[in-house]
């Protein structure tokens, strides 16, 4: 294998891993407030301003459809509701009730908890520098598969 080849696969497995890690940890700090890990991530992308579900996909690199089935649960479970949307009729948004924003509210501590003790134990210049890698990745890989 090429050094190209090597890079990439290292790259891949080293997301793959991040990604266990981080919803792991995120599934422990949900598990109390009673929600899943996904649950909060869908109900976070609509914290500052409603959006319709394939909005949401977008902006959380999931597929509509999932999206779909984790936010018809959340109004299921009065987490969430949908509204009209005036941008488009059948594409309704969703956006948290008050038990949702106090579900997202529960998670809040052990989530600053968590975020000073990882940037303690990188720095502060060095979680700027992997957070600045992880969007120039991403962005060269949103780049590479929109190209026809």
């Amino acid at each position: 294998m090429s050094e190209t080849s090597d890079l990439l696969s290292g790259l891949a497995l080293g997301a793959f891993r991040l990604n266990g890690q981080f919803l792991e940890v995120a599934e422990g700090l949900a598990r109390p407030a009673g929600m899943t890990a996904a649950w909060w991530q869908v109900l976070g992308a609509v914290l500052r301003e409603p959006l319709p579900v394939a909005g949401v996909a977008r902006v959380m690199g999931m597929t509509r459809q999932g999206v779909q089935r984790i936010a018809d649960l959340l109004v299921e479970r009065g987490l969430a509701e949908y509204r009209p949307n005036p941008a488009h009729r059948r594409a309704k948004l969703l956006q948290p009730t008050a038990a949702g924003r106090e579900a997202i509210a529960k998670i809040v501590p052990g989530h600053q908890e968590l975020a000073d003790r990882l940037v303690g134990e990188l720095g502060l210049d060095q979680a700027r520098q992997c957070l600045e890698a992880l969007h120039h990745l991403s962005a060269a890989l949103d780049h590479l598969t929109t190209q026809p």
